[in-house]
């Protein structure tokens, strides 16, 4: 069976949304949530420890290499990517400067080797600018469930509008479906 990964970019507006969503899911979910949340670096950190505090989730920063494992959150702290030999590691990147921290584009790129090896669910939640927006719609080209949070819900309609604009094939809904869509991605 393939192991299942569900990519979830954010940026303004993104704690919020991520809270509820993994408020949700039970401890016997069956894949592993990989997230990068737009935020300062300097922040990041206590963001991490918030998660840590209110989840019944084992929530993870990545800096260094690390396994991936189901029912466990990761949270990118700087850019990361997915190991593409067999998609079950994932890792922090030096990319120099990228003009978001972290760069949602380059974890959804690094998973489009993996679509043949795992299950891939990515979500592209509210934020300004367009960031993720390439890296969905190559996903979402390669065979992966993409979805882009609708204008209904978002907080900020930037980047899952562009995602929608570069590629129309991308499914779009308001947070409590997204919130259901990931919920029953894990289920089984």
């Amino acid at each position: 069976m393939k192991p299942k990964i569900v990519l979830i970019g954010a940026s303004t507006g993104g704690p919020g949304h991520l809270k509820k969503i993994l408020s949700v899911i039970p401890s016997t979910y069956n894949g592993a949530i990989i997230i990068a949340q737009h935020m300062n670096a300097t922040f990041i950190p206590s963001f991490i420890s918030q998660f840590q505090n209110e989840l019944h989730l084992p929530v993870h920063a990545v800096d260094a290499r690390m396994n991936l494992h189901a029912s466990h959150v990761y949270i990118c702290p700087q850019n990361c990517r997915l190991k593409q030999a067999d998609c079950t590691r994932i890792e922090p990147m030096d990319e120099g400067e990228t003009p978001y921290n972290p760069s949602i584009d380059s974890l959804f790129s690094s998973a489009v080797e993996c679509i043949g090896h795992a299950e891939i669910l990515a979500v592209l939640l509210t934020g300004i600018g367009h960031d993720g927006a390439n890296g969905l719609s190559e996903l979402q080209k390669h065979g992966a469930q993409c979805i882009a949070e609708s204008e209904k819900s978002a907080i900020v309609y930037g980047m899952p509008k562009r995602a929608m604009e570069i590629n129309p094939n991308i499914t779009s809904f308001a947070l409590d479906e997204i919130v259901q869509i990931i919920k029953t991605f894990g289920a089984s």
